[in-house]
């Protein structure tokens, strides 16, 4: 535990046996240490064992026998592994001098406080709505976003990776163009009926995937004839069902065969009653297998039409050659009031706020 930097004990000790887990080094059926022995043996609090504990059972990496103790479940890994934590380089582009600004008052949004915000940027760039959007979105945006990700989700993301646009359908468009009409998506079933819409629209095929307790069935991801997996880990709509550990490495085993992709539409994860913020399948691919996208209409507001994915190298270079003519849908002003508004902490207490009272 002395080798934790400045990361909490509940992170670190979780972190570690989760890597332990994924690594094959606590096999599945073995049972923990219980909560006072490890406790001693760390010289840490129980409380510090008990909700690390309780962290990994949310997330299914282990279960609780009755009057037994903690035990660590089966899990299908595949080629997997955690990402670094190291630091994430920011990249650079020739646009107005990045803004700064103190936090934001409270309330849901708080109207004055997003206005206050946008006075300042108007103030200092009076010429910034008149400029042209970047094809990727604003550097300033990407790298809060990387910024953001990293610090709220452990995600080590690359800012260069990082697409911004319009609205989670406009993105979904844009797959379909990356990854080619004779494409085959499975998608889960029941689901958002927006997704199955836009990409029927789009002249590809779907496949529905009926779903279970745990997320999509494992007999009919296993007999399926998509080559792209489009899926809602956490608290899939209208379901509301969360994809265990074990489901979402079943997931990647499926992905890294044939050469397969998963779209991963992580559209409510930031509201999360869980201790921590559940891990993303992109945070626990090591293929390039998975596709990551979030949109800021639903953790914000539905009137605020930003949204973003994450596209692995291969599909970047394919995206760079193939797609890249097009121009970002989201204006240049609209993507630096957001991004101060991540920088300096309005966001994370937006999420905090609407946490704490119940959505």
């Amino acid at each position: 535990m002395n080798d934790r930097g400045s990361e909490t004990k509940t992170s670190f000790l979780y972190k570690c046996i989760k890597n332990d887990i994924a690594s094959g080094v606590l096999a599945p059926g073995e049972r923990l240490p219980s909560k006072r022995d490890l406790a001693e043996h760390l010289d840490i609090s129980v409380m510090t064992v008990e909700n690390t504990y309780i962290c990994l059972e949310e997330e299914g990496y282990i279960y609780a026998r009755p009057r037994s103790g903690y035990y660590v479940s089966e899990l299908e890994i595949s080629q997997t592994k955690l990402r670094s934590n190291a630091g994430v380089p920011h990249i650079i582009e020739h646009l107005p001098e990045e803004l700064r600004s103190g936090g934001s008052d409270t309330g849901d949004i708080h109207v004055k406080g997003m206005a206050r915000i946008m006075r300042r940027i108007l103030s200092d760039n009076p010429d910034i709505m008149l400029q042209a959007s970047p094809a990727y979105g604003c550097a300033v945006l990407r790298n809060a976003i990387a910024d953001y990700l990293f610090r709220f989700r452990g995600m080590q993301v690359q800012p260069a990776n990082i697409l911004i646009g319009s609205g989670s359908e406009y993105l979904y468009g844009i797959i379909v163009q990356l990854l080619g009409r004779d494409t085959v998506i499975g998608i889960e079933y029941p689901s958002y009926n927006k997704i199955e819409k836009v990409y029927r629209a789009s002249g590809v095929m779907i496949e529905h995937l009926p779903m279970t307790i745990d997320g999509i069935s494992s007999e009919a991801l296993a007999g399926t004839k998509a080559n792209v997996l489009h899926v809602t880990p956490f608290h899939s709509y209208p379901t509301g069902v969360t994809a265990s550990a074990g489901k979402r490495y079943e997931y990647l085993s499926w992905a890294d065969k044939n050469d397969r992709i998963i779209v991963e539409d992580d559209f409510d994860s930031e509201l999360s009653f869980f201790m921590k913020p559940i891990d993303t399948l992109y945070q626990m691919d090591s293929s390039g297998r998975v596709i990551y996208m979030n949109t800021f209409s639903k953790s914000m507001a539905s009137g605020i039409r930003i949204a973003y994915m994450i596209l692995p190298g291969h599909l970047l270079e394919r995206y760079e050659q193939n797609l890249s003519f097009y121009s970002c849908t989201v204006p240049v002003f609209d993507q630096y009031v957001l991004a101060e508004y991540i920088a300096d902490g309005s966001f994370e207490r937006h999420l905090n706020r609407k946490r704490r009272a119940g959505r």
